[in-house]
């Protein structure tokens, strides 16, 4: 699809694709949809309601049965037609990204690059559905075991990383022949789920196979997810909310990626340089408005100040501003109310005896960038026992590396995590003592990978995303027996 000539823009934004069709939401509320940098509007959205919903999941389960009768070839075609069309129009995903989202050029262009990633994995999935033959203990017995689609999948993702949370349970559903029914988050129904749907039809995935519903919690946040025709919910958001789509999901499988408080250590032989480079980029990327992102700092007491002093200089030198300028690295928070959450949670920290080295007011058209802020303090001020969510990063001083691993432990949190040192065994040794889903040596905790296990312990939720693991999350295993020959029966 090479061309030097872009594709016209995608339109019809006001609108959202519901059982095959592109139309308003029969609610009779609308959304406003704006840039959190300057404030303009970029779309108004009539909102989708129960009856809307409903009739999603209806031509869901139509559409589903005949999407996986394909041949597999089929489906991978569509997954690989998507990449072609992200590559074609990539400048237009990446504007999207950085005008609703308020993602910096750093943050716009791994959204756009992960998301890739997930067509490329997806067309793989259809030939990776495998089935097994497993002995048997009764004499002419075959004993075979099926992997098939579950049907159909809720998906509801958050608004910091809008199309790679919607697209990486997207993808892998789809191509494994489900049908799916998306509720993208209300900062972000563009680029979390009616930008992807531009992107899924011009690549001919067959009508009514993906839904779009953009409404309101009260008319439609309880009711996709209690609903009986999706057999999987897939979330991505706080724990919480995962808790009490939990509650109300009954006996349907859940593949929640829910809240963090990621730590990363520096132990008293790690590269300083190296590691305050990570912790920078760890902890400011798309303004710490990622779930992997770093939210806490344990430094070795032996290097501690050494470490701050260079931390505090590397990031007083980050540019904060307009997200569509290329040197920015930190932009606006999504909206008033996280910025206000942030700003209560430093304060709090303060008052819980933490020194601030580094920090500053609001700034911007509509005062929604907060600069970064570096705090010092213990695992007991707010901004260490909270996930903040922002640009705010507090070290921790530890005594010793068994100090380091005890604050790192000290969460009910357990997702992203990193440990920084000379000696590879000793991070590994580190690593598995490390009470999370994910822990890197040597590297900043924000790490994604489309074909590896991505996921949480503790609060931080229950599956995971990502190659073999995602294949296994939206499927389901039948046995089926065959008795090849008369069995003897005792009565």
């Amino acid at each position: 699809m090479a061309s030097d000539t872009p594709p016209p823009r995608y339109d019809g934004f006001d609108r959202m694709p519901i059982a095959g069709t592109w139309r308003a939401g029969r609610s009779g509320k609308t959304a406003t949809d704006t840039d959190p940098y300057t404030g303009e509007t970029l779309t108004e959205i009539p909102l989708a309601d129960a009856d809307d919903l409903d009739e999603a999941y209806a031509r869901a389960t139509e559409a589903q049965r005949e999407w996986f009768a394909r041949l597999p070839s089929g489906r991978a075609d569509v997954m690989r037609r998507a990449a072609d069309i992200m590559v074609a129009r990539k400048d237009e995903i990446v504007d999207w990204h950085v005008r609703e989202s308020g993602a910096a050029a750093p943050a716009a262009e791994f959204e756009y690059a992960i998301t890739l990633r997930d067509f490329h994995e997806a067309a793989s999935y259809p030939y990776r559905m495998e089935g097994r033959i497993l002995p048997a203990d009764v004499e002419g017995k075959e004993s075979r075991v099926y992997k098939r689609p579950v049907g159909v999948v809720a998906v509801i993702s958050p608004w910091n990383v809008p199309m790679h949370l919607s697209n990486r349970s997207v993808a892998p559903a789809l191509a494994l022949g489900n049908a799916v029914v998306l509720k993208p988050a209300g900062d972000t129904p563009v680029t979390g789920g009616l930008l992807l749907a531009k992107v899924y039809e011009e690549a001919g995935l067959p009508e009514g196979l993906l839904s779009v519903v953009i409404g309101s919690g009260s008319d439609i946040g309880d009711a996709i997810v209690s609903h009986p025709t999706p057999r999987v919910v897939s979330f991505t958001g706080s724990t919480p909310v995962g808790k009490g789509i939990a509650e109300k999901a009954g006996l349907k499988k859940l593949s929640l990626e829910l809240g963090g408080n990621g730590p990363l250590v520096v132990l008293d032989d790690a590269d300083l340089e190296y590691a305050v480079d990570a912790a920078t980029f760890g902890k400011f990327f798309h303004q710490g408005q990622v779930c992997m992102i770093t939210n806490r700092i344990v430094v070795d007491d032996a290097v501690h100040d050494e470490f701050v002093e260079r931390y505090v200089a590397k990031v007083r030198g980050l540019k904060a501003g307009d997200p569509s300028e290329q040197d920015t690295v930190i932009g606006p928070i999504i909206n008033a109310k996280q910025l206000e959450g942030i700003q209560d949670k430093v304060s709090r920290s303060l008052a819980d005896g933490a020194q601030q080295v580094l920090g500053g007011d609001p700034t911007g058209p509509i005062g929604s960038v907060l600069p970064p802020h570096v705090l010092l303090g213990t695992n007991d001020v707010t901004t260490a026992r909270e996930e903040v969510f922002g640009p705010v990063a507090t070290i921790i001083r530890a005594r010793g590396e068994d100090d380091a691993l005890a604050i790192a432990n000290d969460t009910e949190y357990g997702l992203s995590s990193a440990v920084f040192t000379r000696d590879t065994e000793r991070g590994v040794r580190f690593a598995l003592r490390v009470e999370a889903g994910m822990t890197h040596v040597n590297d900043s905790p924000l790490n994604d990978e489309n074909n590896t296990a991505f996921g949480g312990e503790k609060e931080s939720g229950l599956g995971r995303f990502g190659g073999e693991w995602a294949i296994d999350e939206f499927t389901s295993d039948h046995w089926v027996s065959v008795q090849h020959t008369r069995r003897a029966f005792p009565f």
